[in-house]
């Protein structure tokens, strides 16, 4: 049995790092079968030698994290374990939470992983970035968050948002309505993200002005987008053709952001994914990045990441 102490140099912030009802560290406990208390200033944490060490690595992160300003979620918790148990407890400590941007009810945009902070700098640094990773991973809002940012501070002229217009499922002719009509469910994604960002009476002002479009990707032929921060969504439904007539669209001044899951393919199984291509044909060419997202990135519900797990698991089964 061993027993370490985390010295605490704040007292009055120990309800942040345990959490309402202590949830947090009874995540802790649960997780490692630990015992952890409180003594003068310090966390005392009791159990096997390992077992403490990484629960003492996961409770650094969280007083990191509540000394950055932040409150521990959840969330944050359990992916402070999956990554410690990985060995990557250090990375997760170190982790800058640099504000992207604040919505239009204030909320500060800021990645909140590890996955999620490479992705951002990618996006700074790069010219064209490909964001690929399961659903929940933040590649879309992240990537419009930085678009928002990058036109708030008129280091492009405009935003454009697109995406292909494959059915998954259902056939566009059968849907009510004009052309827009049919296609405005494919880009709902892109309105909210939007939305939220700069609110809908900043989003239709600038959409009135032709700052920000809003389109399928079959309206990017023959254009060519300078000055422009440009998102592809659900790329892993594009063709290899597609693609390249996207990718061919850079202007000068521009940035290009590519997003996909290509465990989601909605393509007719004749056609190949043009993301899963793209990927492999421009991986050593600079000013190019490729990020990949983990289950571990997921920040929606903690189920959707034992989903995702469970299904990257059938699908290992299915091939072997």
């Amino acid at each position: 049995m061993t027993e370490k102490a985390v010295s605490i140099q704040d007292m009055s912030r120990i309800h942040l790092i345990f959490g309402d009802f202590d949830n947090n560290i009874n995540i802790i406990q649960k997780e490692y079968k630990v015992s952890i208390f409180t003594r003068d200033d310090e966390i005392r944490i009791k159990g096997d030698e390992n077992a403490v060490d990484n629960a003492e690595q996961v409770i650094k992160t969280l007083i990191s994290t509540v000394e950055k300003g932040e409150t521990p979620t959840e969330q944050s918790v359990r992916y402070a374990i999956s990554m410690t148990n990985e060995g990557k407890g250090e990375e997760v400590q170190t982790l800058t939470a640099d504000c992207i941007c604040v919505s239009h009810t204030g909320k500060p945009i800021k990645a909140k992983t590890v996955g999620q902070s490479k992705y951002v700098n990618s996006i700074k640094k790069n010219t064209i970035v490909f964001g690929v990773g399961p659903a929940g991973t933040g590649k879309t809002y992240l990537a419009v968050a930085l678009a928002v940012r990058a036109f708030k501070a008129h280091e492009v002229q405009r935003i454009i948002l697109t995406r292909p217009a494959v059915e998954a499922g259902e056939k566009l002719g059968f849907l009510p309505g004009d052309l827009q009509n049919k296609v405005d469910p494919y880009l709902r994604p892109l309105y909210d993200a939007l939305f939220d960002m700069m609110g809908s009476e900043a989003f239709q002002r600038n959409m009135e002005r032709g700052c920000i479009e809003v389109a399928p990707l079959a309206y990017m032929r023959g254009r060519t987008l300078d000055d422009s921060f440009i998102i592809l969504d659900e790329a892993q439904n594009t063709t290899p053709e597609q693609m390249k007539m996207f990718l061919t669209r850079l202007g000068f001044n521009s940035k290009m952001v590519i997003t996909g899951d290509i465990t989601q393919i909605d393509l007719p199984d004749s056609k190949r994914s043009g993301l899963v291509e793209a990927t492999k044909i421009l991986k050593n060419i600079e000013d190019i990045a490729i990020n990949r997202f983990t289950e571990k990135d997921v920040v929606r519900h903690r189920l959707v990441q034992d989903i995702v797990r469970a299904y990257e698991q059938y699908n290992e089964r299915k091939k072997s």
